[in-house]
């Protein structure tokens, strides 16, 4: 029996429906991705699950007692002397009278905020959103419900939490979560439910596997469409014959005619794409800026030690840091904007700079938004191309009649978009972009991505979205540490592949048990035993072995009725995929050691 099941459910807010006739289920174990565009109404829908919000038709049922734990987009804590205090209002401890039970749930709260390394000690007034969004979702798995909605649980969070967090969602209750981190669904989710023009489509597997099959569906999609309109139009062209035709007209063909009209008026079009062009202005210097032996330090802390670089024209530098590391800081010190405690910068030639900031400080609440991107006139200059106003904004899907709305009044997601398009409007050859993904749904990450990729400029950019990095930057620059920052090549994942493991020393041992080692140990390796030389030759079939059943299992896990397999199965076969996943480190890490041991 599922935990919750949603039947037939109906939510409109206004004319415009966001849920209609939706139908959902939701299994125990699972963990679903909830993805669609903004404003689709995706927040609305977890309300609704955790009986925050009413249905105005249909059914939303569940087992008895389910408990159910929501963490909002932003969370609010209850003002107190501490943030563990705070937690301990929010989480209601006071209502559970079994004091045992109380003292395990603040115990799990104390292991969670450590997790997540949150201060507890800290007043929630003096805190970050970062902070209370980590100490949120420490409270919410302290809690353990039944079921977890998470909405954009990684907004805000640096890599290293957004890590943490799934970490434990992966061995952690059945959760309903909000977020445009493809990265995040590829590794956390068993199954991707799409809101789309108030219907719920359900795709098994994680993000990966639902951008094959919703591909394909489109595609499909697209030829009966293509059909359905030849038809619909040799129909039309029969019913406007002449006088003589239309004596003779079957009645029963004007019948379907009219259907069939009906039927392309009820047809779901899909939304508008938002449509982004860049306009590098005129080309810099081929050096952009030049970093000799930088320092930077505010109190006691020491943000930048010692940093030498060189930023040429066409460079895209993504910045990996967690929150408070500095990347802020370099970033002002690379453009001039601050000077550095020691060392020295040299600017290029030309530089005309566009910021995005994720805290939106750019724009005015109180103005309206034609009156943010084009002040004082009604049409905009992109390079060679003169675009009106109002057209410029349905660009970036801004109906005409929200063109004089306040910037106010704009959701979290419309506030980026409004951003963007004001940063877009303007040329430049270095775009400067802090956390530019926060609030964009996947189909405009994506165009975002593409419109990057070909922008001839010179890009800096602050994300915390791996895979946005990944398909965006050149090069990354990384805080290790102390001020530390190190240049690799690539994306997130190559600087994964390329940073050092950390190193271990050894625990101490006394003076009498250290032995020196024989000198011809050191001089050339040992050779293998005849038991090793078997295991090695071995390995590949093995690995090999791995490697299929893994892709089995994968193709399996991804069929269109995997999800009647039932909870246990599904939970077996998600345990032997990660044991996979071990075992294939393991054999690899094997096979590497001895081939080096081989010579």
């Amino acid at each position: 029996m599922p935990l919750l099941t949603l039947r037939n459910a109906e939510l409109a807010y206004g004319l415009h429906p966001l849920l209609d006739r939706a139908n959902l289920a939701i299994q125990d174990g699972e963990r679903i991705g909830l993805i669609g565009r903004n404003g689709t109404g995706k927040s609305s829908l977890l309300k609704i699950i955790a009986r925050q919000a009413p249905l105005d038709d249909g059914e939303l049922a569940t087992q008895d007692g389910l408990r159910v734990v929501m963490v909002e987009q932003e969370p609010e804590l209850p003002e107190a002397g501490s943030l563990r205090e705070s937690l301990v209002m929010r989480g209601a401890f006071d209502a559970v009278h079994d004091e045992r039970e109380r003292w395990r749930i603040e115990a799990r709260l104390d292991e969670f905020l450590h997790r997540f390394a949150v201060i507890p000690d800290r007043a929630p007034r003096t805190t970050s959103g970062g902070e209370r969004k980590r100490a949120a979702l420490a409270l919410a798995l302290a809690l353990q419900p039944d079921l977890l909605l998470l909405d954009e649980p990684t907004n805000h969070l640096d890599i290293d939490g957004i890590t943490a967090l799934e970490d434990l969602l992966i061995k952690g209750p059945t959760a309903v979560i909000i977020t445009h981190d493809r990265a995040f669904l590829d590794r956390v989710v068993t199954r991707i439910v799409e809101l789309d023009r108030g219907l719920l489509r359900s795709y098994p597997g994680n993000f990966a596997a639902y951008e094959t099959r919703k591909s394909e569906q489109l595609a499909a999609e697209e030829v009966v469409n293509r059909k359905f309109d030849k038809f619909w139009a040799q129909e039309e062209v029969w019913i406007r014959k002449g006088i003589e035709a239309r004596r003779t007209r079957n009645e029963g063909r004007v019948r379907r005619l009219e259907g069939l009209r009906e039927e392309r008026a009820a047809r779901r079009e899909r939304l508008g794409d938002v449509k982004l062009t860049l306009d590098s202005g005129e080309r810099s210097g081929k050096l952009v800026a030049e970093l000799e032996g930088v320092n930077k330090r505010f109190g006691d802390r020491v943000l930048v030690r010692n940093l030498s670089m060189r930023i040429m024209r066409g460079d895209r530098l993504g910045l990996i840091g967690p929150n408070g590391a500095g990347k802020s800081t370099l970033i002002k010190l690379i453009l001039g904007s601050l000077q550095p405690d020691a060392g020295s910068i040299r600017l290029g030639t030309n530089l005309q700079v566009a910021y995005f900031d994720q805290m939106r400080e750019q724009l005015d609440p109180e103005k309206s938004v034609v009156e943010t991107i084009s002040p004082g006139s009604d049409w905009i200059e992109i390079g060679t191309e003169r675009k009106h106003v109002i057209t410029y904004l349905a660009d970036f899907l801004f109906p005409s009649q929200r063109a004089n709305s306040p910037v106010k009044a704009l959701s979290g997601g419309e506030r980026n978009r409004l951003l963007l398009a004001r940063q877009f409007a303007r040329p430049a050859n270095i775009l400067v972009m802090d956390e530019p993904t926060n609030d964009l749904d996947i189909d405009s990450l994506e165009l975002l991505e593409s419109t990057l990729q070909t922008y001839p400029g010179t890009l800096l950019l602050v994300s915390h979205d791996r895979a946005f990095l990944d398909n965006v930057v050149t090069q990354t620059l990384v805080a290790e540490g102390d001020g530390k920052w190190q240049e690799y090549v690539g994306g997130y994942t190559d600087w994964l592949a390329q940073r050092r493991a950390p190193v271990v020393a050894p625990a101490p041992k006394a003076k009498a048990e250290i032995k020196p080692a024989p000198a011809a140990a050191s001089a050339a390796p040992a050779k293998l035993s005849y038991k090793e030389a078997r295991e090695l030759e071995q390995l590949p079939k093995e690995i090999e072995q791995l490697e299929q059943e893994q892709q089995d299992l994968t193709a399996r896990m991804s069929s269109a009725d995997y999800h009647r397999q039932g909870p246990d199965q599904i939970k077996a076969d998600r345990k032997r995929s990660e044991d996979i996943d071990g075992l294939l480190q393991q054999k690899f890490d094997r096979w590497e050691a001895l081939e080096a041991r081989k010579g």
